[in-house]
């Protein structure tokens, strides 16, 4: 592998973050589409004089791509025109509910067909011909880019999924129970009320203290995130909806159910103290993946990064240069 030291590093990240990083933010360009239902849909590009490739990044849910300054600044170092969707109902997107806080999503597929139209309408017209786009995506993405590439075969030339939300995390409890919680109360709320009711125990957003956060080990990218969505409010998103995990436990029956129809080149990285998403679950994708096309999932078995947290992308150095000298061999064998 390269050496990933070439990446920021915690101890030099708060004055990057005032100088070189936000200097380079000022470069980018930022507007929105039209997706699904005429939902604006809001992006970040920074296309690069003479790129390699163009690469696109998916966030996780909640997240803004004003979240991923300092990976995207990375990550344009390597010579890539690099360009990042808020996804509808969170980050600077238009909202779903009345109350912005609610996460909630009609139908999940939306999100796949929103950034299907992304592809097509924003990225590809900066790309070369000969060289597809290549799409890096976070948890909740993760699931967004696996339908993508079900549903639009050849969209994008390879995926690469960090910390996928291929199946959410239970808590511990069976499946059968959660998935009838979740149903029995989705019931009850299109029964009683014309509002998307909160699951269980889920609310408006309130930022957690660091000793208390399952995303990341890094004091200075957590705080840097929760600054950021304490100075600009219209970014924080709250608890899922009973309609959002409805929708969340449905992908998963689809992406399993619809393994026959990947073609495209897809690897994983996993976090292997992740308590956000379900791990076994990414295994067994790539198993019976495997077993379709042998080629099409890394020997088979996601590269795993012994201790991480969920969010390898913010995760401490420790953790983020493995991640980050994965994502640039990664690309650098799909721009060959």
């Amino acid at each position: 592998m390269t050496n990933a030291f070439a990446f920021t590093q915690e101890d030099k990240l708060s004055k990057l973050l005032t100088t070189d990083i936000a200097d380079f933010w000022r470069t980018g360009h930022f507007s929105s589409f039209q997706g699904i239902d005429n939902k604006r849909i809001n992006y970040a590009s920074f296309i690069a004089d003479q790129p390699i490739n163009c690469l696109i990044i998916s966030p996780g849910r909640s997240e803004s791509y004003l979240k991923y300054q300092e990976l995207v600044f990375d990550l344009a170092r390597l010579n890539m025109s690099i360009f990042v969707i808020d996804h509808r109902g969170q980050g600077l997107s238009e909202r779903l509910l009345h109350n912005p806080h609610k996460g909630y999503v009609n139908k999940f597929d939306d999100y796949t067909d929103d950034l299907h139209t992304f592809i097509e309408t924003v990225v590809n017209p900066h790309c070369a011909t000969n060289k597809p786009p290549l799409l890096l995506a976070h948890s909740m993405g993760g699931a967004i880019a696996t339908r993508l590439i079900q549903k639009y075969a050849q969209s994008v030339k390879a995926v690469l999924l960090s910390s996928p939300m291929i199946a959410i995390n239970k808590g511990g409890l069976p499946e059968w129970v959660a998935k009838s919680l979740i149903t029995t109360g989705n019931i009850l709320n299109t029964l009683i009320s014309d509002q998307a009711w909160y699951f269980l125990g889920q609310g408006d957003y309130q930022a957690k203290d660091f000793a208390s956060n399952h995303l990341m080990h890094s004091q200075i990218r957590y705080q840097t995130f929760i600054d950021l969505y304490q100075a600009q409010p219209e970014l924080q998103l709250g608890g899922v909806t009973f309609n959002w995990l409805k929708q969340a436990v449905l992908v998963q029956q689809k992406i399993f159910a619809d393994l026959d129809k990947i073609s495209t080149p897809i690897t994983i990285m996993q976090a292997g103290n992740d308590t956000i998403v379900d791990n076994s679950a990414q295994n067994k994708f790539c198993q019976q993946l495997n077993q379709y096309t042998p080629s099409l999932c890394q020997q088979s078995q996601p590269y795993v990064i012994e201790g991480a947290k969920h969010e390898l992308l913010f995760e401490s150095d420790k953790y983020r240069n493995q991640a980050l000298a994965f994502i640039e061999n990664w690309l650098f064998e799909n721009t060959e």
